[in-house]
């Protein structure tokens, strides 16, 4: 195996980022080209760059590979076999179980002969519909090793979605469980699959389910198999089938999907490089090291940084199955770094908004063995100031070191961080609300709406000058018009992330959300990401969203919902409370802001994967008739509660 940590080195007068950063734009053939020797290939790639479809592009194109080998099987021939890779911990069933690299090639390398035994192979398409369970990563990794398809979706979305991911990849088969397991129920899995079955056109041969002791499932002779029973009568492992490095490892469909779904697809050897260079580069991280990444296989994230990023590398992954609070308290994520010696921790910035919120002293860190961990990493929505400065103070209350919290900025569409402070090239000072640097081989701009380019430190429409680097979509699931109307066609040239930010003088990069968060006052564009910081940095905020509100006067108005620290619904002067935060927004954002309406709620609506709900609550704001739920919607409880709020056209209201 090519020594990761050595590639390309620059010469000792070279900053690290800034050579790789050049090298990487103005030679991206060759610099990906050197960094894809960190893979075992079956035939090594001798171009890199495949633009004959511009802009469509395809990386390494006469490449061969098999990605679930160099996850696996290379580590254990490395001698590396008695090494943990997978650690399992779940709160909400008591289990922790470690699994070296030989144990889980054997796992997955029999679990693959049995599908293949029952048909699958190479451009198969498998649906994986499970909880953060070992199992589901076994039945990646296992796909992988065919040269099968998967596409994970997320354990208990409705029969409905799953239905409509089952026609979109017509899959051969379908990999569950019995039932997924919350803080407060079991989710019973099976009765979905059925009925997403029955709805579904495209029916899959065969489906394998792994039964859980908390809810066994009724197993349908002649189509449901049971995994344990399976992998008992499956005694030999099947080999790695060889791919060439543009066939599609996964397909993954982004969250919130209505209508048509659309399935990103991600490929086999860009990936596979792109993820092997990030785990050294950009989060210090090399084989001997723990990686515990707290989201769900169901998401990018759970697929780049549980799974793949950190067995390519040879590096230990934990596999959590539970939640920041419930699991049993606002602890768990704590016990897990002190269990397992966790050295870079990875989750996404509501986790610790909700831990703040139930824990505002940040006791629960003080009360576990944190010294392992070197870097604490957030990505999934913008990673706010406030939470920013607090999760910062109490490490350092808890460690007596500085941890650096490092805001990271990608997309389902990326596959891996655009932005980022990448520690393992050289660690750069910290500014609250940036992610930092633009990531070697993502040319980042910022334009306005007419594709012109924007001084530093003017916010715009943030974009990537195309070619992508590796590892990012290769297109969308049967559908190679629509992923160039959707990402490619705005700007010539460049693909359109659908967030809006900045640069700054320093050349870091600051995203404050999706270009449709930005409201229009009187004329004036805003940023509700720049009014969710003001009122972030108010210590009584536990959590906080703005939206923008139709307004027959000005165009729209912003109106806030805050979620306040320790359990409160309000405080004792709910008045004077609003107006420290509106005085906040003024000195902070500007008058311009004409922030007037203030709520204080117990909860904001988000998806599974921690994103809040910030279109919905505006349409049913606005009264809109046909809002529709998005699937990922994690507790639409939550989201009931409010619509009176937000149907409210008057409320208690800051005196000023």
């Amino acid at each position: 195996m090519a020594d990761q940590s050595t590639a390309q080195t620059p010469t000792p007068a070279e900053d690290p980022y800034e050579a790789a950063a050049r090298a990487a734009a103005e030679d991206p053939e060759r610099y990906w080209l050197e960094a894809s020797a960190a893979i075992d290939w079956v035939k090594a790639p001798t171009r890199a760059l495949d633009d004959t479809r511009a802009p469509i592009y395809r990386w390494f194109p006469d490449g061969e590979l098999n990605v679930s080998y160099n996850a696996l099987d290379r580590h254990v021939a490395a001698g590396r076999g008695d090494d943990a890779a997978l650690v399992y911990d779940s709160p909400v069933t008591g289990t922790q179980r470690t699994y070296t690299y030989a144990e889980l090639t054997d796992l997955t390398a029999r679990f693959a002969r049995a599908l293949a035994d029952r048909g699958v192979a190479k451009g198969d398409r498998v649906i994986i519909y499970m909880p953060m369970i070992p199992e589901a990563v076994i039945a990646m990794l296992a796909c992988a090793r065919l040269g099968a398809i998967h596409s994970v979706v997320f354990g208990g979305f409705s029969a409905k979605e799953l239905a409509v991911r089952i026609d979109d990849t017509a899959p051969r088969a379908v990999v569950s469980a019995s039932c997924g397991i919350e803080r407060t129920r079991v989710i019973e899995y099976k009765p979905l699959l059925d009925r997403a079955i029955e709805l579904a056109e495209a029916k899959p041969e065969f489906s394998v389910v792994v039964q859980r002791p908390q809810a066994p499932a009724q197993l349908r002779a002649g189509f449901d198999l049971d995994f344990a029973q399976l992998m008992a009568a499956t005694r030999e492992g099947a080999p790695c089938t060889t791919v060439r490095s543009t066939d599609e490892l996964y397909v993954l469909y982004t969250s919130g999907t209505t209508g048509k779904p659309k399935g990103i697809v991600r490929d086999s050897g860009g990936y596979a490089t792109a993820l092997a260079w990030s785990m050294p580069h950009l989060f210090g991280l090399r084989p001997g090291d723990t990686m515990f990444t707290a989201s769900d296989v169901g998401w990018v994230v759970g697929h780049s940084y549980i799974v793949y990023g950190p067995l390519l590398a040879g590096v230990t992954t934990v596999l959590f199955e539970g939640k920041p609070i419930g699991t049993p308290d606002a602890s768990t994520f704590f016990r897990v770094i002190a269990d397992h010696g966790a050295n870079v921790f990875f989750a996404a910035p509501t986790a610790m908004r909700v831990i703040r919120k139930e824990d505002p002293d940040g006791e629960f860190m003080k009360s576990h063995d944190l010294s392992s961990i070197r870097a604490w990493f957030m990505a999934g929505e913008r990673l706010d100031p406030g939470t920013y400065e607090w999760t910062t103070q109490k490490l350092k209350e808890a460690t007596g070191r500085d941890i650096p919290v490092i805001d990271n900025w990608w997309q389902t569409e990326t596959g891996w961080p655009i932005a980022t402070n990448p520690i393992g090239l050289r660690a750069f000072p910290l500014k609250p609300g940036s992610p930092t640097k633009p990531v070697p081989g993502y040319a980042i701009e910022v334009l306005d709406a007419a594709g012109e380019p924007v001084p530093a430190g003017t916010e715009g429409l943030v974009v990537v000058r195309l070619p992508l680097p590796p590892g990012t979509m290769a297109t969308v699931w049967g559908d190679d018009e629509r992923y160039v109307s959707s990402y490619l066609s705005a700007f010539d040239g460049y693909y359109l992330s659908g967030d809006g930010g900045m640069v700054d003088e320093d050349g870091y990069v600051y995203v404050m959300g999706r270009t449709d968060d930005v409201i229009n006052v009187s004329g004036h564009r805003l940023s509700t990401g720049t009014m969710e910081a003001a009122l972030a940095s108010h210590p009584a905020v536990a959590e906080c969203a703005v939206i923008g509100v139709e307004d027959p006067t000005t165009g729209q108005v912003p109106r806030a919902l805050v979620v306040l620290g320790g359990g409160q619904a309000a405080e004792p002067d709910a008045q004077a409370l609003r107006d420290e935060l509106v005085a906040r927004v003024r000195e902070q954002v500007g008058p311009v802001a004409a922030l007037k309406r203030i709520d204080f709620v117990p909860a904001l609506p988000k998806t599974r994967s921690g994103k809040i709900l910030r279109k919905t609550m505006r349409e049913l704001a606005d009264g809109r008739a046909d809002v529709v739920v998005p699937s990922t919607i994690e507790d639409p409880a939550v989201l009931d509660g409010l619509r009176e709020v937000l149907a409210s056209t008057t409320g208690e209201r800051p005196a000023n």
